[in-house]
């Protein structure tokens, strides 16, 4: 193996997919939560650039944690000009009622976020599903429509 084209493989969390099958969106999913400022952006900014490395672009990139979900345009480099910013349990309430009162863990996290990205997709529980609006107005839902979600990628030449 040649050292000089050795790209580290890399988990996303989430990437989400148009319904011809293009990534669109990319998630970083952090049940503990970010530490700071700087380690959100650090968070951001490697997801980003590992995603990159694959000569890939992106319409847009989600950090989540149990307080907010945010959404960044693919193109921001900076993780304090997100596009929309919601309060998580406001969402994940809508999939699991117990959502803000329960102890939750990483994949149940990531398991929710992806019913929620889903149902924006096909409508599999609302009609209307949380924030739909909000998620349209960036250009998002629209992306979104007849697609699907995987989670836990490692980033391989052709998986993504």
């Amino acid at each position: 193996m040649e050292t000089a084209n050795y790209i580290p493989q890399r988990q996303i969390d989430i990437i989400a997919y148009n319904s011809e099958e293009q990534a669109i969106l990319i998630a970083e999913v952090k049940a503990l939560g970010f530490q700071n400022h700087q380690a959100k952006q650090q968070a951001f900014s490697q997801l980003k650039s590992y995603w990159q490395s694959w000569n890939r672009s992106i319409s847009f990139v989600m950090l989540a944690d149990l307080s907010e979900i945010e959404i960044f345009s693919g193109e921001s480099v900076n993780v304090a000009e997100p596009l929309l910013t919601l309060k998580t349990a406001d969402i994940l309430s809508h999939y699991d009622p117990e959502f803000a009162n329960t102890r939750i863990l990483s994949p149940y996290f990531e398991t929710l976020l992806e019913a929620w990205l889903r149902d924006l997709a096909y409508h599999w529980k609302s009609e209307k599903p949380p924030a739909s609006d909000q998620v349209e107005e960036i250009g998002l839902l629209q992306l979104l429509a007849d697609g699907t979600t995987k989670s836990e990628v490692v980033l391989e030449s052709d998986n993504c």
